[in-house]
Order: structure tokens, then sequence, then C-alpha cells
């Protein structure tokens, strides 16, 4: 919720200590580990077989290179982050506000992603072979989510960490099955695996960028420095570390989706992980039935949940980039009752729905990336131009910058021709809208509301809240009481006195 400032009426967010690596690895876990997973899963072992395992470290590999050039500018910048702001600092506003824009566009296209796997997901449990018919769910979805985000965020917020275990039990199910199935049949495990390789070249690039976008949200975890411990040791450990936990994550159920179900299926399969616990359960009759329905209902539950919190971000952003002039003011409109941002978030609700009617899934995630890495890309350029202001910088710190530009620019020539060129349409609509709206004073208001320490800190702590990230943190968090005896993070009382947490 919000006041008309943009600031928070839902919670504040602080520090109680400052974060070492432990704290901080967490937090990079919680900020990339999502419903993506239900989405992404096997999606490169369609287009390359199980040569996509590879894909998955590859791309882990590039986001970690990437998050670093991120966390050297979060170590100059202390109190901004974002890489709007890292830009404005180094160019221009104009130059910041296309990148903000690329941002917004990115994000708009992710949230359209999730009532297609949803409705996918959802064909796989209930026969649907109507086209108006997913028309209709993939709306119903869309009302859903902005009917919670506009009238009860943080009772949907509340609801969301009820369903948790339901969310999260699949596939700890899956995986642990899994495990045990591929231990027991080993050989049929190995035929699944041959060809190790199946596709093209192209393929492996496609792969590359729709299993890439698994990783997005990595910069999320790069806080402002001065609330972490020794930052220029502590951030690039905690990113390596908690990027080779995420990749373990998926690889695993990768690997157990691969080893469980034949090329054959999974090349046709809408949800794979579906088909896998199938297979795993299929030795009994009435488990290989229930099984399945366990995992689609999660896959709902989860992809619901991971699009009603994505909504209220990028609408955040929307509103932050309204409120100082740099577009309408509607978009900046604050709900008399319930303190929402009604007008951006039906504006974005609607647009969404537009595109996940007229877009594919493969479609929509190429887009994403695409503008996603064009925004990587600024972060790095940002990252070498501070590295030359500052005096005494070693000639190899230039190498991650330089080599994180090289990895984004290739992600951008991996999309498809079609999806470059939507994007790049999109991207340019921004130009009128700045021109017409670009304000002539200091953009206080949008860093006050998006980019200060204190809305840093809290899409931190709201990105640990969510899907998997939750029981980690409350694990977390009983062996901080046990060494600490509080919590790091503290969450204060909202203005009308009640507990947000």
């Amino acid at each position: 919720m919000f006041n008309a400032r943009g600031k928070s009426l839902r919670k504040r967010v602080s520090l109680q200590r400052k974060l070492n690596a432990f704290d901080l690895t967490s937090l990079v876990v919680g900020s990339i580990i999502g419903a993506d997973i239900y989405i992404a899963a096997a999606i490169g072992a369609k287009l390359v077989g199980p040569a996509s395992l590879l894909v998955w470290i590859l791309a882990g590999g590039i986001a970690v290179v990437i998050s670093l050039s991120f966390a050297y500018c979060a170590t100059k910048w202390p109190r901004v982050g974002g890489p709007y702001a890292y830009v404005r600092e180094l160019s221009n506003p104009q130059s910041a506000f296309m990148v903000g824009w690329a941002l917004l566009l990115a994000e708009w296209f992710s949230l359209a992603v999730f009532p297609v796997a949803f409705v996918q997901y959802l064909s796989a449990l209930v026969t649907i072979n109507n086209s108006l018919l997913e028309a209709a769910l993939k709306g119903l979805f869309i009302v859903i989510v902005l009917g919670t985000n506009i009238i009860g965020i943080k009772a949907a917020g509340r609801f969301n960490d009820m369903l948790t275990l339901v969310k999260l039990s699949p596939l700890l199910l899956l995986i642990v099955s899994g495990l045990f199935f591929m231990l027991s049949k080993p050989t049929y495990v190995a035929s699944n695996f041959a060809p190790f390789v199946t596709g093209t070249a192209g393929g492996f690039g496609q792969a590359l960028v729709l299993i890439f976008w698994a990783y997005a949200g990595f910069e999320l975890s790069t806080l402002p420095a001065d609330e972490i411990e020794s930052p220029r040791k502590t951030i690039p450990k905690a990113i390596i570390i908690g990027m080779l936990i995420v990749i373990s994550f998926y690889l695993l159920t990768n690997l157990v989706i691969i080893g469980s179900v034949d090329q054959a299926t999974l090349s046709k399969s809408q949800s794979p992980l579906m088909d896998s616990a199938s297979e795993i359960f299929s030795p009994w009759s009435s488990l290989s039935k229930i099984a399945p329905v366990i995992v689609g209902v999660g896959a709902l539950v989860s992809i619901l949940g991971a699009d009603e919190s994505g909504t209220i971000g990028t609408s955040r952003l929307a509103f932050a980039l309204s409120l100082d002039g740099l577009m309408p003011k509607a978009f900046s409109k604050i709900h008399g009752r319930f303190q929402t941002p009604y007008f951006s978030l039906s504006v974005l609700c609607l647009t969404a729905f537009v595109a996940s009617t007229f877009g594919s899934l493969v479609q929509l995630i190429n887009a994403s990336v695409f503008l996603l890495a064009l925004v990587y890309f600024s972060t790095c350029i940002a990252a070498i131009g501070l590295r030359r202001r500052t005096p005494g910088e070693s000639a190899i710190g230039y190498v991650i910058p330089v080599v994180g530009a090289g990895f984004t620019v290739v992600l951008m020539a991996l999309v498809g021709p079609m999806q470059i060129g939507v994007s790049l349409l999109l991207l340019l609509c921004g130009l009128p809208i700045y021109i017409l709206f670009s304000p002539k004073k200091e953009l206080r208001d949008l860093k006050g509301a998006f980019f200060s320490r204190e809305a840093v800190l809290r899409r931190a702590y709201d990105q640990g809240e969510r899907f998997l990230a939750y029981p980690w943190r409350r694990i977390l968090w009983l062996s901080y009481r046990i060494r600490h005896g509080t919590k790091p993070w503290v969450v204060h009382e909202d203005q009308q006195g009640n507990r947000s947490n």
C-alpha cells in the first residue's frame, strides 16, 4: 500500500545488524528460486535433449558474472541501487529512463507468461480444447491477481504464506522420490539419457535464452553495500555460493524429470513435472493418479502466487515513474479506500492479458529476456564506467563487466527476430513518453519511492516471503534466534498501527 508520495503504508523494513555472508547467501537463493521452475523445467530438454543439463549450468554461470557487475555498482552507490540509477549517474536522465522503461517492459512480459503457464498445467488436470475457454481462464487468472493486489495485498500475502507447504511439498516429493526411482531403475534411466544430445546448434541457443529466464531476479540480492559486513569480500562470495545452490536445485529437478520420462513423451509434454510424477509412482496404481494431481495443484498455486507478487512490484515501478512526471499522472493514482495504485495495476494486468492471449510461452519469455539482457548490459557498462572513474583499479577488474556485457549481447542475439522487433518497437514507445512527461527537476521522488535504502531493503525482504524462499527464511531465522537472540530483519508497524509480519 502507498500514500500520495509513494511511501509504503504496508510495512517498513530495516536491518538490526549488518548481514554476513551466510545471510546474504540466503537472500541470493530467495531472490532467484520461485515458480519459474514449474515453467522452465525441462523446457530445454525439448530442444536439445538431456544435454539441457549443461545449458542450466551455463545459464547459471552467465547470471553469476552479470550479478557480480551489479554487486560492484552497489558498492559504489551504497544508498542507491538499480540499473536506472547506475545509468543516470554515468549518462543522462533520458538514457536512464529508457533503461527503466526496458525493465518495466521486461517485467510486464514476465507477468504475461504466468497466465499461459497456468492454463497449460490446468489443461493437464482438466481437458481444455477450446481457445475461447483458454482465453477466459487466462482472463479469470488476471482478475484474481488484480483483485488481490488492489483489495487485499496484506491478506493475500498471509494467505500465500499459509499455502507455502502446498507449493513446496510437490517439488520435494518429486525430487526425493525421483532420486530413489533413478537408483532403482538404472537401465531405464540410462535409456532416457540416450542420445544425450539432440536438436541443432540453434536449439542450444534458444534453450539458453529460455533457461536464463529462470535465473532472473539475482539483481535483487545486491543490497546497499553499507548494509553488509566487508562488502567487497562478502558480496561476491555470497553470490557465487548462492548461485551454486540455485544451480544445484535446478539441476536436481531437471535430472529427475529427464531420468524418469522418455524423450518422446518429454518432447510433447506441456506439464513435465506431472508426467515425471506419474512415471515415478507408476508401480502403485493409486499413487500414479494422485501424485500428478498433487504436483499440478502445487504448480497452479505457485504460478498464481508468483504472478500476484510480481504484479505489485512491476506496478510500483510504473507508479514511481509517474510520481516524478515520467509517465501520465493517472499511473500514480491511489485508491481512496485500499491505498493501492489501482490504475497502474489495472493497466498492467489488462495489457498482460492481451499479451498472454496472443503470445506463446516461448515468445513471451524470449521478449522478456531480450529486454532484461538490455538492462543487464547497461549495468555492466556502468560497472566499466565506474572502474574508469576510480583511481587505482587494476586492469583485471575490467574482465567481469566486459565478459558480462558480452554475455548479454549473445543473449540478445539469440532471441528470435519477431520478439526482437516487438521489443524494440515497445522500447521506442518510451521516447514520446519521455518527451511528453520528462521533468525539469531532480528525480527525488523516484529515488525515494523505488531506489532508496528503505525501498531496496523492502523489496529484498518481500522476495524472501515468496515460494521456496519462505520456508528457507524461517529455518534460517530459527538459527539466528539461537545464535543472536533476534532476527536480522526488523519489520515495523505501518502507519495504521497494524502488524505487518
